[in-house]
């Protein structure tokens, strides 16, 4: 290697995009990064979006000042990688504009079109059709199997808006648009495609299947070309050049969705690595070298960036998600009733409102005084998919204080992960030792609290709310040749802490978790009663 080689990654996620300009060397160096925050708007009927304008703007801003701030010279940047939410639906037209605002991973509008395409038909497996079940898991070795897969809002859209429909050239996700808008080039690369689930998996015979696309009404005109995570999309146009402040031509390549790149960038590219995210949303993955199913736990093996490997994948809806309602809900309003009575004026940033929550709970004793909180803000998906499903405090009594409150928000993130981790090992051998990355990673409270729960060395790295764009870095260094292989890129992301569970929480978290789980099943009924809509 001549030289150290710069490189941009973008992680846009549900809140904001954070632009990262790293160094690769004989190391992986975060040189600089910037967060720019965009909104999310929520409609009355359960729909989720984001404007494309927003997320490109961000990302204009963030590289420009990344840019200011580090005087690197545009030049000197060799490659461009996206980071992304996933599930996302996008319609643009033959010039590559979106037609409508993007359906995020969070749309639940779809329900009607689920149902009516896959629930219908006497003969049913978990409650799906078995002659559109069957064909599907041999040929994709999955599902759409939530009202939040993106097969179900292409017909939402199909049925509620036919002029958008009918105007669409190309449907992609969130990375394939932010590239398309970089380089005028239209690809998807192939985790977003196998989330289509239209697309065929089989080793030897990855690409888009027709037999699919005409049993689920699919337009085959609509989908893109299919690349490799480390394939060069295009380079960058004279239009984003200027936008972003880089040069005409930088290369783009295809980076993945935050599933993708985060398991990358925890380290995790051998087969059955297992790591545990905590973001906005969360998930617990174990890379495997085949195809795998479970369709009762909504677990199912998605293509990563890494060649001839999956990623076995358990999601949930919020996760890091439920600490900022904590933030938003409970603490911010005390403190603010704190200081107005007495005269104070004080602006609290995010960040110091965490290290104050997680100075509460590290004070509160283990279990929350006996209260368990339930982290479905939006639903529930792995291991019980139910759009219904909602979060609760349950056992609150007389002595119930927030910080018991907080405490028990965090322990009960910590009970689903182990849910999905207890659901992954039915196929997967059990790890002693799990990567922990994500903002949540970044607790150390959380950290233990995690080890305590789940029984396991909870290993952490340094900055692991960057694993995201770490893995984009990586992968854009794999593409430009300057990191030989995926498996090499192991080297350059060491783990930086590590935490034991403690025997004498075990108990209670042994049996604060046997209730978490009947606590779904005995108000299951009663979540979609009251939060079914029509």
């Amino acid at each position: 290697m001549s030289g150290p080689t710069y490189v941009l990654a973008h992680d846009i996620g549900t809140t904001g995009d954070k632009t990262c300009l790293y160094r690769i060397g004989d190391r992986l160096e975060l040189v600089h990064s910037c967060l720019e925050e965009y909104p999310l708007f929520m409609t009355p009927d359960g729909g989720a979006e984001q404007r494309v304008d927003d997320w490109w703007a961000a990302i204009c801003r963030a590289t420009q000042r990344v840019l200011e701030a580090t005087k690197v010279p545009p030049a000197e940047i060799k490659g461009i990688s996206f980071c992304c939410q996933m599930q996302g639906s996008i319609f643009v037209d033959k010039d590559g504009k979106a037609l409508r605002n993007p359906m995020i991973y969070m749309d639940a509008r779809a329900t009607a079109q689920k149902e009516r395409f896959l629930n219908r038909g006497l003969l049913k497996i978990e409650g799906m059709n078995v002659f559109k079940a069957l064909p599907t898991l041999y040929i994709t070795g999955g599902m759409a199997a939530t009202a939040k897969d993106p097969l179900w809002k292409y017909h939402w859209v199909r049925e509620n808006e036919p002029e958008v429909f009918a105007a669409a050239d190309k449907w992609i996700d969130v990375k394939d648009y932010l590239e398309l808008r970089c380089t005028g080039q239209v690809a998807m690369t192939q985790d977003s495609a196998h989330i289509t689930f239209v697309y065929d998996t089989r080793p030897g015979k990855l690409g888009w299947s027709s037999y699919l696309c005409r049993m689920y009404g699919i337009e085959e005109r609509h989908l893109p070309r299919v690349i490799l995570s480390t394939d060069r999309v295009g380079g960058l146009t004279k239009q984003a050049a200027a936008e972003t402040g880089l040069v005409e031509g930088t290369p783009v390549f295809g980076g993945g969705g935050d599933t993708t790149c985060c398991a990358i960038g925890a380290g995790c590219t051998c087969n059955h690595d297992t790591h545990i995210y905590i973001g906005t949303s969360g998930w617990v993955i174990a890379v495997v070298e085949k195809r795998m199913v479970d369709i009762g736990n909504f677990i199912a093996s998605i293509l990563g960036a890494v060649p001839g490997c999956y990623n076995y994948t358990a999601e949930q809806e919020t996760s890091g998600l439920c600490l900022q309602w904590v933030r938003d809900h409970l603490a911010m309003d005390e403190i603010g009733l704190y200081l107005s009575a007495r005269g104070a004026e004080k602006s609290w940033l995010p960040g110091e409102v965490y290290d104050l929550l997680n100075e509460t709970v590290s004070q509160t004793p283990p279990g929350a005084g006996g209260v368990i909180f339930t982290p479905w803000l939006h639903g529930n998906r792995s291991p019980r998919e139910d759009p219904y499903a909602r979060a609760m405090f349950f056992n609150l009594g007389i002595k119930t204080g927030k910080r018991m409150m907080v405490r028990a928000v965090l322990e009960g993130v910590a009970y689903h992960k182990r849910w999905m981790l207890e659901a992954i090992e039915k196929r997967v051998p059990r790890r002693e030792k799990l990567r922990f990355v994500g903002g949540g990673a970044k607790s150390e409270v959380w950290c233990q609290i995690i080890a305590d729960v789940t029984g396991r060395v909870i290993e952490t790295i340094e900055n692991p709310q960057d694993a995201g764009t770490v893995g984009a870095a990586v992968i854009c260094g794999v593409g430009l040749g300057v990191i030989p292989s995926f498996a090499d890129a192991c080297s350059f992301i060491p783990v930086r802490e590590v935490y034991s569970p403690r025997p004498e929480n075990r108990k209670v978290y042994d049996q604060g978790f046997e209730v978490f789980k009947k606590l779904y099943q005995q108000n299951r009924k009663l979540f979609r009663r009251l939060n079914r809509t029509g």
